[in-house]
């Protein structure tokens, strides 16, 4: 089997952290990606938003130079998490990421000059 995912996509929101008991940092990366069809003669657009689960330093990386707006791009694997909420069952898509790479700020490229770089990029691995 195979299940590998590269998206590239807009932060909805800040990236929140948290650690697990031992310690190793996990944050939610969320983000919209659009995607643009033709229907006809009709142009349409649809988004789609998902999560991308970070781990490890990659993680503290994520929290402190990426926030709402940031392009950045995924890359991962897909997967379903399912849960019961007061008697019903529910399910949720996310990435878990092996790779998250940081574009520049728009107005950072128009100026020519980048006012934060992040650090090269880590690859970790899942602690669980």
């Amino acid at each position: 089997m195979f299940n590998r995912i590269i998206l590239i996509g807009n932060l909805t929101r800040d990236p929140e952290i948290r650690y697990t008991p031992s310690g190793v940092a996990v944050a939610t990366v969320p983000i919209a990606v659009n995607s643009r069809y033709k229907q006809g003669e009709e142009l349409k657009e649809e988004t789609l938003f998902i999560d991308a689960i970070v781990f490890g330093k990659q993680a503290e990386t994520c929290s402190q130079y990426l926030n709402k707006g940031r392009t950045v791009l995924v890359e991962g694997r897909l997967r379903e998490r399912r849960w019961e909420y007061e008697g019903q069952r529910r399910s949720k898509f996310e990435v878990i990421a092996n790779n998250i790479r940081f574009f520049p700020k728009r107005e950072s490229v128009e100026q020519h000059e980048l006012t934060e770089t992040p650090p090269e990029e880590y690859t970790d691995l899942e602690p669980f």
